[in-house]
């Protein structure tokens, strides 16, 4: 019989995927709910996805901005679960969001240190909640890093997660996309945990599963 190391180190089960996908939903939910106040628009939200992925092997997983540079704000956190919160948008888009959100109507086609700054708060806006919500559900206390904007491709980002250590060539990641049509707006939010942190996950999913049948 294996060890739930072992368990750790390769899948989560059919039901451990579909209460973790249950409880994203109503994370993302908010995430997308909260966009949906701070632009004025209608944000569509796809059901997110569950898995257990290497790390270089995460862009190709997750379906992620297949080509071009991307704008990303990612947040770290650490606690029982630690890991890293991210908003990946691609570039154009992101421009387009700022822009929406900016309070002069300059509307530059690149990022800008203003527009930079709007993003960054943005992702700040969603990005808190979004774990708040997460470490409320599973009764973790959650430490926030600072949120920081990335601009460039794909790789140099995931390298630079604080999961990508020599213990995490796997990590847990939580996902699902989103469409803002009117702005022609397009993203994803992402939670990646290091993979040495699926026990106590599936352990705090298990007790959240719990409550969820007893109410």
């Amino acid at each position: 019989m294996g060890s739930r190391t072992e368990t750790a180190m390769n899948a989560l089960d059919a039901r451990q995927t579909d209460a973790l996908t249950e409880l994203m939903n109503i994370a993302f939910g908010l995430t997308a709910s909260k966009l949906s106040e701070i632009s004025g628009s209608r944000v569509l939200i796809e059901a997110p996805i569950v898995g257990v992925h290497s790390i270089k092997d995460l862009s190709k997983e997750l379906g992620l901005l297949k080509s071009g540079d991307v704008a990303a704000v990612y947040q770290g956190f650490t606690g029982p679960i630690s890991g890293d919160a991210l908003l990946f948008l691609d570039y154009k888009g992101a421009v387009r969001l700022s822009n929406l959100l900016g309070e002069e109507s300059l509307h530059p086609r690149r990022l800008n240190f203003h527009t930079g700054e709007i993003l960054t708060e943005i992702g700040n806006m969603l990005l808190g909640p979004c774990l708040g919500v997460f470490g409320n559900l599973l009764d973790v206390r959650i430490s926030f890093e600072v949120p920081v904007l990335h601009l460039e491709s794909l790789k140099p980002l995931l390298r630079s997660l604080s999961i990508a250590g020599d213990e995490a060539r796997r990590a847990v990641v939580m996902a699902a996309s989103f469409h803002m049509r009117q702005h022609d707006v397009s993203g994803q939010f992402a939670i990646a945990l290091r993979s040495s942190a699926l026990d106590r996950l599936i352990q705090a999913v298990e007790v959240w599963e719990g409550s969820q049948s007893v109410v």
